[in-house]
């Protein structure tokens, strides 16, 4: 069970924080929910149920600075995903990004960097779905490392690069 004030990373939404535990009628009964406030969008709030076992496994805990630093470590390691058929690689990406595993998407970024360097000597570009992929990972990756270490979202790559 959460708290208030706990931070989570809620899905593909990035880094929230959970500003209240409340009972709210929605459908025509009280459901207890978490309410979730995106730290880099104050738009957005999200309402998850309490009860509800699909939405709430959606919500992991935010890494630390040491299992942070542990997962960057381990990067140099990771090997490729790229997966030639498009249709296959887009469903195997929206599957990464949909469960949300960092040493996952960690493999799913590296593996587009790789792609776009390869393609960019070819006077190419990724796919644009593949882009949309790398943004989201990235996006949701590099918000959960700028809130645990208490740095900038623009800070996260100079970070990496200087632990891997």
């Amino acid at each position: 069970m959460y708290n208030i004030n706990d931070a989570v990373v809620y899905g593909s939404n990035g880094v929230c924080v959970i500003t209240a535990i409340e009972e709210r009628d929605f459908s025509g009964e009280n459901v207890e929910y978490y309410i979730l406030q995106p730290v880099n969008n104050s738009k957005n709030t999200f309402y998850v149920p309490t009860s509800n076992y699909a939405l709430k496994n959606k919500m992991r805990s935010i890494y630390s600075r040491k299992e942070i630093d542990s997962l960057i470590s381990s990067m140099g390691d990771e090997c490729s995903i790229w997966i030639d058929d498009n249709f296959q690689r887009k469903e195997e990406y929206r599957k990464i990004i949909d469960k949300g595993d960092r040493r996952e998407l960690v493999r799913l970024i590296k593996t587009l960097w790789q792609k776009n360097i390869e393609l960019g000597q070819k006077h190419k570009k990724l796919h644009s779905t593949d882009e949309r992929f790398l943004k989201d990972a990235e996006n949701i990756l590099y918000s959960e490392f700028a809130y645990s270490l208490d740095i900038p979202v623009e800070e996260v790559v100079d970070y990496i690069r200087k632990h891997v």
